[in-house]
């Protein structure tokens, strides 16, 4: 029989349903802020826990890694996908012809008909993949590489581009690549710099130092510029100094610098001029026996094509081997540079715009055997298992001749970049261009995506690795990037 004072089809709730209700409730709301709180730490940044006193110890990363080091080849004056490693059969069909749509106006001005490749494409590798006769022994290698055919870029001038792509950012002033990776690992290699830049034999790129520059983070984590071909001074102790004696001064030398840095607590500066001092020591003592060439095969250094007539193919292959020689001792990260602007747009550089053919006869020999030999030379020494190499330029450049020219203009709307070996699938090719090779319409890729798999590779979060900076948390990446995981294995 019902409650006369309950209404037909209703219960009121009693005490014991009330309090039921109520800790069920709070139990939700703990819940709530439990995850909260734990998708807020998973997303707080990661700041490395850095030794004042040993700036370049050794740190573990994020999670496991696939790559402990890289090697990353940049090829300064935007070198043209359309005449490496992009094949656009619609290219050579329509040779001639106006490329269909609206006038196309660049960054020096109109442009002509759409131009094919002056360079023939081929069946490479097992793969079949198709690459030009500008660079052959690098394509007899696309059985181990991972092409991106879809990368854009957020300028189509050179400083702003070159910036972007070995910083992440169009404006200078931001740390490199490479010193991020520094940053986040430390060194395993106590006489050799996390970093190491090898400029090319003909100089340096168009920004300079500011490519493996520190930015703002601590100055000890910016790159060593050093090369082969710029022997380092040997300063073993003279004879007349005992080990005895040496040991001594190094170790009131030492006394001095913890008295000052005692004095000073916190200064980072302090401490990184110290750290890079200290270091500079170390090398000068460990150093030239790295750099010594000729301790390698009379193979070997063929295999880099350092017995070419051509001293530039020679010299940019002493710059290839020295980079294989600091990655055996530790280095974590090595930056390749092939092509220089102190020549002259064209002449020492891929900047093709006004006679593509003639500049690029000159340019592909030189990058061709040494990458190539690179490539062989860690496949051959198991490095390439837990290596990651990259192969880059600033941006693409056009179909179409310039008006009035025999060379291409700049196009940061599609071009290729690729990778080799730890964690990346191989022969894999990510995303495309359109028809033409004009704009990337597949699986569209930044700069931002390149770092962020780079970084990932490498076991770091791109979105957790920062550094506090004028109030910002500042990132490699920015506010951007997602992995390219359909690249990874």
């Amino acid at each position: 029989m019902s409650d006369p004072l309950t209404p037909a089809g209703h219960q009121f709730l009693d005490r014991r349903n009330f309090l039921g209700h109520l800790g069920g409730g709070l139990g939700a709301i703990a819940l709530v802020d439990m995850l909260a709180r734990a998708d807020e730490a998973s997303r707080k940044p990661i700041r490395p826990a850095i030794d004042a006193e040993s700036p370049l110890a050794a740190r573990k990363p994020h999670f496991a890694a696939k790559a402990k080091r890289v090697i990353h080849i940049f090829c300064s004056g935007a070198c043209s996908h359309l005449d490496t490693f992009d094949f656009k059969p619609e290219l050579v069909k329509r040779h001639g012809q106006p490329m269909p749509g609206s006038k196309l106006v660049t960054f020096q001005g109109e442009n002509g008909n759409l131009t094919k490749s002056p360079y023939a494409f081929r069946p490479r590798g097992k793969c079949g993949k198709q690459t030009s006769d500008l660079l052959p022994l690098i394509g007899e290698q696309v059985d181990k590489l991972c092409f991106i055919h879809s990368m854009t870029a957020k300028a189509n001038t050179h400083g702003p581009a070159e910036s972007q792509m070995n910083t992440g950012f169009t404006l200078e002033g931001f740390p490199s690549a490479g010193a991020w990776v520094s940053y986040a690992l430390g060194s395993v290699c106590a006489d050799l710099p996390a970093f190491v830049a090898i400029p090319d034999p003909r100089g340096i790129p168009q920004i300079g130092t500011a490519n493996w520059s520190a930015g703002f983070l601590p100055a000890v984590f910016q790159g060593t510029s050093f090369s082969a071909d710029k022997p380092i001074a040997n300063l073993t102790s003279p004879r007349a100094i005992t080990k005895d004696a040496d040991r001594e001064t190094r170790d009131f030398l030492k006394l001095l610098n913890e008295g000052h840095m005692k004095r000073h607590p916190g200064d980072t500066d302090l401490s990184a001029r110290i750290a890079s001092y200290e270091l500079a020591g170390r090398m000068q003592l460990s150093a030239p026996a790295v750099s010594d060439l000729s301790k390698e095969s009379k193979a070997t250094r063929e295999l880099y094509g350092m017995g070419d007539r051509n001293p530039l193919v020679a010299g940019f292959g002493r710059n290839c081997l020295f980079a294989r020689r600091l990655i055996e001792k530790g280095v974590r990260f090595v930056q390749l540079f092939n092509g220089a602007y102190a020549m002259g747009e064209g002449v020492g550089n891929w900047d093709g715009h006004k006679q593509l053919k003639i500049d690029y006869d000159r340019h592909g020999p030189i990058l061709d055997k040494p990458v190539a030999g690179l490539l062989t030379d860690l496949k051959s020494r198991g490095l390439l298992d837990d290596t990651l190499v990259v192969w880059s330029t600033e941006f693409g450049r056009m179909p179409t001749f310039q008006k009035g020219a025999q060379g291409r203009d700049h196009n940061p709307k599609g071009f290729t970049v690729w990778l080799a070996g730890a964690g990346v699938k191989a022969p894999y090719s990510h995303g495309a261009t359109d028809d033409f090779g004009h704009q990337a319409v597949d699986k569209v890729a930044t700069i931002y995506d390149l770092h962020a798999t780079i970084l990932h590779l490498l076991g770091l979060d791109h979105e957790r690795l920062s550094f506090y900076h004028n109030g910002i948390e500042r990132r490699l990446t920015d506010v951007h990037g997602v992995v390219m995981k359909d690249v990874l294995v």
